[in-house]
């Protein structure tokens, strides 16, 4: 039952909001430039529990390297680039206690890209690297957690 749960779950995260890009990553799209998406996508992790506590810009930092880098410096155009790096330490204790070697997940991540003026969220799958883990269970909890988290957001945005 609990199997049956989790692929209707995955189904309908997959119908709503986020779509694989690949196995590794989910994706969605705010249809809302980065500034506006940001903000939203911020609160709606809080709201859930998993607290923001390093907020790099990429972008910014890339930047600094485009006369050196020339041609090859941001050849796809990106507008925006922006992380937040999260962390909800019950699931981190959970994770800890199932499978140590796992902590290289915490704290968990999220990009931001803006490319046309339309921000993509993008989340490296815990799942996928929890595979043959003993945390893999709560790995997929996290996944669908922060899933969740995300749809939110990105329901918010399109209203």
């Amino acid at each position: 039952m609990k199997l049956f749960k989790l692929c209707l779950f995955s189904l309908l995260l997959l119908a709503q909001g986020a779509s694989a890009t690949d196995r590794n990553v989910l994706v969605w799209e705010t249809g809302k430039d980065l500034e506006t998406s940001y903000g939203i996508v911020y609160k709606a992790l809080e709201d859930n529990r998993f607290f923001v506590v390093f907020e790099p810009n990429i972008q910014e930092n890339l930047a600094y390297f485009a006369k050196r880098w020339g041609d090859d410096y941001n050849r796809n155009g990106l507008e925006g680039i922006r992380a937040m790096v999260f962390c909800n330490g019950w699931y981190a204790n959970a994770v800890s206690n199932a499978d140590p070697d796992l902590l290289a997940l915490c704290p968990l991540h999220i990009t931001l890209v803006q490319k046309d003026g339309v921000t993509r969220i993008l989340f490296a799958r815990p799942s996928v690297i929890a595979q043959g883990s003993k945390a893999l269970a709560v790995a997929r909890e996290i996944e669908q957690a922060v899933a969740a988290a995300l749809d939110e957001a990105v329901a918010a945005l399109k209203r």
